[in-house]
């Protein structure tokens, strides 16, 4: 069942998701080859403990308070002490805060050091798909609007669009309806967006195959199937009848 929110609703979201992005802004400076995801998951823990939030994936017993994916690892990277950042990564950096009872829930991807030009360019059209996607989010329009949107853009350019996960709403709990997926020949429903939809769109597109395969001994983490390089990027966005409006935008 999808939740519409009320206008109260959707502030108290705002709020959580104003604080990602600040969380983002504080944080995304200081990811630098040497450190472990551990310590980069510490960062974004206190800086959400002391700001009176607390990290939303505790609600799905994930072991960290951001999962901190790099390179083939596709979403949901499990931080260590052992994983070291190096020069060259492509580190996604995705979470979400729970802020008097709102869930907040964004991803971005950050290039370290000497990246190679085509995980460049994945980050940057990943990055476009992102837009692409919020572009289509219009009340009026559907589900599948969204999907093709991200598709056309990815598909494209020959890269693997990752089927087996995608968007959902947002804001009450972690994961909620509708499912937004990134191809729309993966549609589980198509239903037409409306004001008080507040959704979580996140492209997830592989350099190479877009099969996936489950990291058996973290239990958690995504990798993709050939080994190849994946980008997320993602936003929460609040529909209203004549705009949406980007809740986690860094800029707000």
């Amino acid at each position: 069942m999808i939740r519409l929110k009320n206008a109260d609703q959707i502030d108290g979201i705002r709020r959580s998701c104003h604080l990602l992005a600040d969380m983002f802004n504080y944080v995304i400076p200081q990811v630098k080859e040497g450190m472990s995801t551990k310590e980069l998951d510490d960062l974004c823990k206190h800086f959400m403990l002391d700001h009176g939030g607390r990290p939303a994936w505790y609600q799905e017993n994930f072991p960290g308070a951001a999962c901190i994916s790099i390179n083939n690892e596709v979403i949901h990277g499990v931080p260590s002490k052992k994983r070291i950042i190096k020069d060259g990564d492509i580190v996604s950096l995705d979470v979400g805060i729970e802020l008097d009872g709102y869930i907040s829930d964004s991803t971005h991807s950050v290039l370290v050091g000497n990246v190679a030009p085509e995980v460049r360019k994945l980050d940057e059209v990943t990055l476009q798909c992102l837009q692409a996607g919020i572009d289509a989010c219009r009340n009026g329009n559907r589900i599948g609007d969204i999907a093709q949107a991200v598709y056309d853009i990815a598909s494209k350019h020959g890269y693997g669009i990752v089927y087996d996960y995608c968007g959902h709403g947002v804001g009450l709990e972690v994961h909620e309806d509708p499912s937004i997926p990134n191809d729309p020949n993966y549609l589980c429903g198509n239903p037409r967006i409306q004001p008080g939809m507040v959704l979580a769109i996140e492209p997830m597109i592989n350099l190479g195959t877009p099969e996936v395969v489950l990291d058996e001994k973290s239990g958690w983490t995504v990798l993709t199937a050939d080994g190849k390089p994946s980008a997320h990027e993602e936003h929460t966005v609040a529909v209203f009848e004549d705009h949406t409006e980007i809740l986690t935008a860094l800029d707000y």
